[in-house]
């Protein structure tokens, strides 16, 4: 056996200096500093002069001693370790083997709606670490598809959410999605236990029409120009409110297959030339000027100024531009005639751009015919559709 070390005596004092200096341990020395108040009853607010502690913190850990005793000098998360009940710690346990998804929060709430009791989520984790977690853990419900009867999926469903489950675990563990848990919420709430059945099949919802819009409809169906917007507009004025999409329904399929009435049909109506469709190339050219909200260039609308050949309908040249002036349009017209040569005449609409003092002189150095299509008539122009789409895809 090893010699015991000779320790040096010293005498007994109260001096808190001279206990600080003697007290090897923080918790010998917290033991002190309590000691006159909890076993001779010496007033906190003495006690706080002497050792220089506030009496709040004196009377938090007077209070803590009485209800823990020697355990509340030592690390405080021990001892709210030990202090978890062990039906809750084995809850949190089977909770996190049964769906590990289940994050620490949620585990918490459930202990809550268990116990009265909300853990936080670091004592849980701390749980959890400490906890051996089963290998194998047979769950209490089967997925939501392999449940056979929809009373007992629904009442699945309720029973975990009154547990104190969220949607996304209930979602999650029943492998179904979240508005399936959602809809089984809604008709639980409102319509109580008879809501966990399924509601009768009655064939249908209820009924819109009557004879009396069928035969409306008929008589109206007889002219070729209403459209079923315009029946529904017509209706409305003698009292009978359809939506539009049911009037096409009663067109389709009741009265043309009951009555077996044809699709009318319109006047012949002539077919209107293209005022500006080109026999050769570089007859004639398209201007246009496109402006485009969704981009990914940031800072607001840009937009697109372009020159088409209405023969090959290639754009001969393009530019992205934050304004629609007139030098922009200049600069990509003067690109086009750089690489292609002048167009026998160029189409545009009636921007002011086009119409410009200065471009009319340029139009006529070159020797360049300028036409316009009439006002609301963008028909006439048939390269619109396709220039448009070519521009979109540039400058996405």
């Amino acid at each position: 056996m090893g010699e015991r070390t000779r320790r040096r005596r010293v005498e007994p004092t109260d001096d808190w200096e001279q206990l600080e200096l003697l007290c090897r341990w923080p918790e010998q020395l917290a033991y002190e500093e309590l000691r006159p108040l909890v076993l001779f009853g010496m007033p906190v607010a003495e006690r706080a002069a002497e050792t220089g502690s506030s009496q709040r913190t004196l009377y938090r850990r007077v209070s803590r001693f009485r209800s823990e005793g020697m355990d509340s000098l030592f690390a405080a998360g021990g001892a709210k370790r030990r202090s978890l009940p062990p039906a809750m710690r084995r809850l949190i346990v089977d909770l996190k083997a049964e769906h590990p998804p289940m994050r620490p929060h949620e585990i918490s709430t459930v202990c809550y709606v268990r116990f009265g009791r909300r853990p936080d989520y670091r004592t849980v984790e701390r749980v959890l670490a400490e906890e051996p977690i089963p290998l194998r853990m047979v769950r209490r419900f089967p997925l939501y598809r392999e449940m056979g009867e929809p009373r007992e999926r629904r009442t699945a469903v309720v029973r975990l959410h009154a547990e104190g489950w969220n949607v996304k675990s209930i979602a999650s563990y029943f492998g179904t999605a979240r508005s399936t848990v959602y809809r089984a919420f809604r008709r639980w709430i409102e319509e109580g236990v008879e809501g966990l059945d399924d509601r009768p099949n009655t064939g249908g919802g209820a009924r819109k029409t009557d004879l009396r819009a069928y035969a409306a409809v008929k008589s109206l169906q007889e002219n070729p120009h209403l459209g079923e917007f315009r029946v529904h507009a017509a209706l409305a004025q003698v009292g009978i409110y359809l939506s539009p999409r049911t009037c096409g329904r009663i067109f389709l399929a009741v009265n043309r297959k009951l009555y077996g009435l044809e699709k009318p049909k319109g006047p012949a109506k002539e077919k209107r030339e293209m005022p500006f469709l080109a026999g050769r190339r570089h007859q004639w050219w398209t201007a246009d000027v496109r402006y485009i909200q969704d981009h990914k260039l940031g800072g607001g609308t840009v937009y697109v100024i372009s020159v088409l050949d209405n023969y090959s309908r290639a754009i001969l040249a393009s530019s992205v531009s934050r304004a629609q002036d007139q030098a922009a349009f200049l600069c990509v017209l003067h690109r086009a005639v750089e690489e292609h040569g002048s167009p026998e005449a160029l189409v545009t609409d009636g921007g002011g751009i086009f119409r410009a003092k200065r471009a009319l002189a340029v139009y006529e150095a070159l020797g360049v015919r300028k036409e316009e299509i009439e006002r609301r008539q963008p028909w006439q122009s048939f390269h619109e559709k396709a220039l448009s789409c070519q521009v979109a895809d540039v400058a996405a």
